[in-house]
């Protein structure tokens, strides 16, 4: 069973900064990509950004020239650099790993983070 944890969401006033972090943890036997997703009420899930085990990355166009993605495949880790926070990026921050496990691909959903920017 694999495991994804995310952490370092919080309160953050318009202009400000977060840096999200994430760590897959369990049989896994490599990983595909990781990424970051959002959802904010009444919304879909939407991609924010993706970094492949090749080291590219995608990131969303609303939020490109703000947030970036980084990290480490090979350790099962990402992160996501937030700056320029706007209200409109108050949402459940998930992070998502592709990965392969016991010979077969297979995905796995954090729990989700909650970020809110509010003065």
């Amino acid at each position: 069973q694999v495991q994804v944890v995310e952490s370092g969401g919080g309160l953050v006033q318009p202009g400000g900064s977060l840096t999200l972090s994430c760590v897959a943890s369990g049989t896994i036997f490599g990983i595909y990509n990781m990424g970051w997703y959002r959802q904010a009420p009444g919304k879909q899930r939407e991609l924010v950004a993706l970094m492949t085990s090749h080291g590219s990355t995608k990131t969303a166009d609303g939020v490109k020239g703000r947030f970036t993605i980084s990290g480490d495949t090979a350790k099962n880790t990402v992160y996501l650099r937030m700056n320029s926070l706007k209200p409109e990026d108050t949402a459940v921050y998930y992070c998502h790993a592709e990965f392969a496990s016991y010979g077969a691909s297979d995905s796995s959903w954090g729990q989700g983070t909650q970020v809110t920017v509010s003065s």
